[in-house]
């Protein structure tokens, strides 16, 4: 039985190679090639090394460490989003150090990154909506920092990776259209979301391609709370309402749940899209049919990029990666029921004021 912590000595000699080396590997794993990474993971492994990350910090030596700046984990995409990218930064032997600040002003973030600054983390990966000013000057004032941002607009000139909403959200309209529904309401996040605008955005230019101006738009919060209340301001608004376009699955879980005690089901039942694919979507009831986005995907291409930003020599150099999205049809959009007649929508019009 081992009766001792094995040290950086006893793991340079199980692997055949020098101190220095075993050093890199732990704070610098790209500069040593990956054949001799691997001899010495597995020898750490082979001897269950633990790195002393006290003593590297007392040091000074970078910590092999990763930032990340989410929003709130309570909501779906988010919380995949930083499981993902914990993964695949323990993957490359890196740590993640989360910060959830209350806020999106410049103070509030500037505090966050002196903080992994003081930690010696030199790469941060930020997945929290903010406007192209503010994450440009975030970059301009800490370029020491490699930081690479998940939710900016377009326009923003610094290192992005987001989803090619234009593809998801073309393919929800058109499949809506085909099964001929032309009154449509859209449930858009919250406004201040970059993902939110984006979509909505989509939406409504693939909508006005085929030539229907009249969508009712309402904004929800991502809850399914937001869902439900807002599935009865766009009937109020549109009886004749046939299909419901939402911008995440959580709230289109609320619109269902709306619709149903609105009695739209059956022969007058109301489609409904999601946004995410969560796992949940597939055992609503019924089913969802929602844009997929691959958030482990995403995961790993963010810690890939922002790796690869702090070995750059120049950091005004700016990573952009559009990755896919695509529909997943399931059982919650229906060919569009016929028009109903007026004393229908009086029906509808009165069972509509006494949920209300």
């Amino acid at each position: 039985m081992r009766n001792r912590l094995a040290t950086l000595n006893d793991v340079a000699r199980e692997a055949g190679v020098s101190q220095q080396t075993v050093s890199r590997v732990l704070n610098n794993p790209a500069q040593v090639s990956q054949r001799t990474r691997e001899k010495v993971l597995q020898a750490m492994s082979a001897l269950h090394y633990v790195p002393n990350r006290s003593a590297q910090l007392l040091a000074g030596k970078t910590m092999p460490a990763l930032g990340l700046i989410t929003s709130s984990l309570t909501y779906h995409a988010p919380s995949q989003i930083a499981a993902a990218i914990k993964s695949h930064a323990e993957e490359k032997h890196l740590q993640v150090s989360v910060a959830m600040p209350k806020g999106a002003q410049f103070e509030s973030l500037q505090a966050v990154l002196n903080e992994f600054r003081a930690q010696n983390i030199r790469g941060v990966i930020a997945n929290l909506p903010l406007e192209s000013s503010l994450a440009e000057r975030l970059t301009q004032e800490n370029d020491d920092l490699a930081c690479l941002f998940l939710d900016v607009p377009p326009e923003t000139d610094v290192s992005c990776i987001r989803f090619d909403h234009q593809e998801g959200s073309g393919a929800c309209v058109k499949h809506l259209w085909e099964l001929g529904h032309r009154q449509f309401g859209l449930l858009a996040g919250p406004a201040h979301s970059i993902s939110a605008r984006l979509r909505l955005g989509c939406w409504r230019e693939s909508l006005h391609r085929i030539g229907v101006s009249n969508a009712i738009t309402v904004w929800g919060d991502w809850s399914a709370s937001s869902g439900w209340a807002k599935t009865f301001e766009l009937i109020h608004a549109n009886p004749r309402i046939s299909a419901i376009i939402v911008a995440n699955d959580q709230m289109a879980l609320g619109v269902l749940s709306a619709l149903t005690q609105l009695k739209r089901t059956g022969a007058s039942a109301v489609s409904v899209t999601g946004y995410d694919d969560t796992a949940d979507s597939l055992f609503f009831q019924p089913a969802l049919t929602t844009v997929a986005q691959d958030f482990d995907l995403l995961g790993q291409r963010a810690v890939e990029c922002v790796t690869a930003l702090m070995n750059q020599s120049d950091p005004r150099k700016r990573v952009l990666e559009l990755l896919p999205t695509r529909l997943v049809v399931r059982e919650s959009t229906y060919p569009c029921p016929q028009e109903k007649s007026g004393a229908d929508i009086i029906e509808q019009l009165k069972s509509l004021i006494n949920q209300l």
